[in-house]
């Protein structure tokens, strides 16, 4: 009987370890995945200077839309006058004055006082610019922050024949689209002189081109903080609360703490390919398992302590 009993706890302890063993290379693999994953991302955004933007989602075809189209490939770019140089860190002239919504001048250095998403568009835009801000109206809400408060937008016209009445009109439509109270300072719409949109679009790298009354650019916002760096570019007319919610945290600046910030960054990092936040699977995964291996490591320990 002791016999049985003693070779019981044999088979046990060999098969625990066989299952430990299998648990860590599995972790290890994860492991070594989610760096090569965070590696190739790593290289990929940093070479994203200088690049093309994508083709916005819902871009219509030739033959849907002759006129007023936006290109966006490098190849329809004239003498590549059009496109997105990300510069990360860099920061825009606060300095820069525009008209508000009612005509005053205003300067960026009085909005931007905390995380702003800036919108560089055109209000006669006949499709993309509308869609863009369509969506910030249906996605603007479900920001698990507070607007006017944590965080501002700035719809930025580059066309200097845009005038104070054309931005409330903006106003009134993206506001009442969201169908819920959202705070004029939270949302400001501005005009202003060619040289102050191309002083601050030039800071930004974001490049664009008049084509009689319309224009050939980027479909692409970005995020600075209270003090004008460049944090984070958002492209396309489709985005998620999570990329907003993400991109306005990395310009907060400290305004969480560095333990929040650090698990935020851990959970989630930037894809530069698809210009969006993606949930760190690999890496959580490889987590758990370590987390599961260590604590039937101990058990194993204790267990034989014990005996």
């Amino acid at each position: 009987m002791i016999c049985n009993v003693s070779f019981a706890r044999q088979t046990l302890l060999k098969n625990s370890r066989l299952s430990l063993l299998t648990l860590l290379a599995l972790a290890g693999l994860l492991c070594l995945l989610a760096t090569r994953a965070g590696a190739t991302q790593s290289a990929a955004e940093s070479d994203m200077t200088g690049t093309a933007p994508m083709q916005h989602h819902g871009q219509q075809t030739e033959q849907q839309a002759p006129q007023h189209r936006h290109e966006h490939s490098a190849q329809a770019m004239p003498n590549n006058q059009v496109g997105i140089d990300e510069k990360l860190g860099a920061f825009i002239p606060l300095d820069l004055t525009f008209r508000d919504e009612e005509g005053q001048s205003v300067a960026l250095r009085e909005l931007i006082t905390g995380p702003t998403i800036i919108v560089p568009i055109y209000y006669s835009c006949p499709n993309v610019c509308a869609f863009l801000q369509a969506d910030l109206a249906r996605n603007l809400p479900l920001v698990k922050m507070q607007p006017a408060q944590d965080y501002r937008v700035l719809s930025i016209s580059f066309d200097e024949l845009d005038t104070p009445a054309a931005a409330r009109a903006a106003r009134k439509t993206y506001l009442t689209a969201m169908g819920q109270p959202f705070p004029e300072q939270g949302w400001r719409f501005l005009t202003g002189e060619a040289d102050a949109s191309r002083a601050l679009t030039e800071a930004a790298g974001y490049r664009y081109l008049r084509q009689g009354n319309d224009f050939l650019h980027p479909v692409v916002i970005f995020v600075v903080t209270g003090e004008g760096r460049i944090v984070r570019y958002l492209h396309g007319t489709r985005m998620l609360p999570m990329d907003l919610t993400l991109a306005l945290t990395e310009a907060s600046e400290g305004r969480l703490g560095s333990t929040i910030r650090k698990v935020v960054r851990f959970c989630f990092s930037y894809d530069s390919q698809q210009k969006h936040y993606v949930f760190n699977l690999l890496r959580i995964a490889a987590t758990v398992i370590l987390v599961t291996a260590g604590g039937f490591l101990l058990f194993l320990f204790i267990s034989g302590r014990k005996r």
